[in-house]
């Protein structure tokens, strides 16, 4: 028997009413977030970004593909990595199929990582994505916006999320961790620290009259919204229902449950 609270269809409804007025004030909440990003001041960029592209290298501008705006993730796959994160890739999964609809109003978005091109053609076609993804590499596109350190910044505390302090990035260089992080680490082939040196996050940038400008950022908790699994486990009976790190790549999840089975 469940011991979770139960009652009628008709209590039910008037519970569901109650929250409905929560709902829409955290709509127009959100709504008036949104308008306040928009108003952020763009910062115009002069600097001469290369990448690696599956078309050849590019500028900062061809990322836009004829478009006047532009969205990057900046997903966690650095050159010493021998997978992408995997936290990345669950979020890359969601915003695989929407390309072509941002495409046809007026956005384009890609993916931006530190590896080698070679290294994210072969980890897309295993997981079987078909959006934008292009090599940094070895350029300072990652490191000027926050998404990838030097070890010399790791030690002596990187600025990511807006703030020298983050919780996060401190425990790169922690002495005591629980045993998650390092089998986190694992699950791209390097070490923490190595693991560390990338993180996750989106950039936003606008085209117009032939100069591009950054618009906004967002990182660690600020991709929550656009990790599309988030959303759904809110409205599950169960919400989140988070203890440890349980996700896994989307074609790994057989072999995570044929490991617990082993040692159940």
């Amino acid at each position: 028997m469940t011991l979770h609270t139960t009652g009628t269809r008709e209590e039910w409804i008037a519970a569901r009413i109650r929250l409905l007025e929560a709902e829409k004030a955290y709509s127009r909440k959100g709504d008036e977030l949104a308008h306040q990003r928009q108003a952020l001041p763009w910062v115009r960029i002069d600097k001469a970004y290369r990448f690696d592209t599956d078309e050849g290298p590019a500028s900062l501008e061809d990322l836009f593909r004829g478009r006047s705006q532009l969205l990057v993730y900046h997903f966690m796959f650095g050159p010493d990595y021998t997978a992408g994160c995997a936290s990345c890739s669950a979020i890359a999964d969601g915003f695989n199929g929407i390309v072509t609809h941002l495409e046809n109003h007026d956005v384009s978005l890609c993916a931006v990582s530190r590896a080698p091109l070679a290294k994210l053609q072969a980890y897309k076609q295993r997981m079987g994505w078909t959006f934008p993804w292009h090599s940094s590499h070895p350029g300072d596109f990652n490191y000027d916006f926050s998404a990838s350190f030097t070890r010399e910044q790791l030690q002596d505390g990187p600025d990511y999320n807006f703030r020298r302090d983050d919780p996060l990035m401190k425990l790169a260089t922690a002495e005591a961790l629980p045993p998650v992080f390092l089998d986190i680490a694992a699950t791209v082939g390097t070490d923490l620290a190595t693991y560390f040196r990338e993180r996750e996050g989106m950039s936003a940038f606008a085209l117009e009259d032939g100069v591009v400008y950054h618009t906004y950022s967002a990182y660690s908790r600020g991709v929550d919204p656009i990790w599309s699994v988030y959303p759904w486990l809110e409205r599950a009976p169960k919400g989140r229902n988070e203890t440890d790190y349980w996700w896994r790549r989307h074609d790994e999840y057989d072999d995570a449950r044929a490991k617990a089975a082993q040692t159940a």
